[in-house]
């Protein structure tokens, strides 16, 4: 799991710095539909809490009940708090299913319901239907290789 788990916060961490980079010199805002973000990683562990734990311990995380919040500013709007989460499942999950993957990303888009006819017209495998709640709509989608993916229009958008 350590060996995991290290590459993938890695990468997480590299898209972030990417999106933010990127909307940092091109000051486009948000193209409606389309991802504009990582809103999260989300990972099986053996033991979520002791993991969360472990992370709070050793590298500072400052914790939540569902792992870790990570605040931040929208690059083209310095006015605007944005975050992306952090969160160990239990490692018996079936949150990530049909996915049998340890892993799952959810990626921030400007216009969810836009977008989701736009991927139902190219064929793309539609897990679920989407779903409110106070904090935005979320729809599951497959990618190609298997993997369950999270889209969420965040509800301050």
């Amino acid at each position: 799991m350590k060996r995991f788990l290290f590459p993938l916060l890695l990468t997480a961490a590299s898209f972030c710095c990417g999106f933010g980079l990127k909307a940092m010199i091109d000051h486009p805002g948000k193209k409606p539909g389309k991802v504009n973000g990582i809103g999260g990683v989300f990972f099986k562990a053996k033991d979520p809490k002791k993991l969360t734990a472990w992370y709070k311990d050793n590298l500072g995380l400052a914790t939540n009940p569902y792992g870790a919040t990570f605040e931040w500013y929208e690059g083209y709007d310095s006015t605007r708090k944005a975050q992306t989460q952090w969160t160990p499942f239990p490692e018996k999950t079936d949150y990530f299913g049909p996915s049998t993957k340890e892993f799952m990303i959810n990626y921030r888009v400007g216009n969810l319901v836009l977008l989701a006819a736009e991927l139902k017209k190219a064929g793309v495998t539609i897990v679920d239907t989407i779903e409110s709640f106070d904090y935005g709509k979320f729809l599951h989608i497959m990618d190609p290789e298997g993997n369950k993916v999270q889209l969420w229009e965040a509800a301050d958008q």
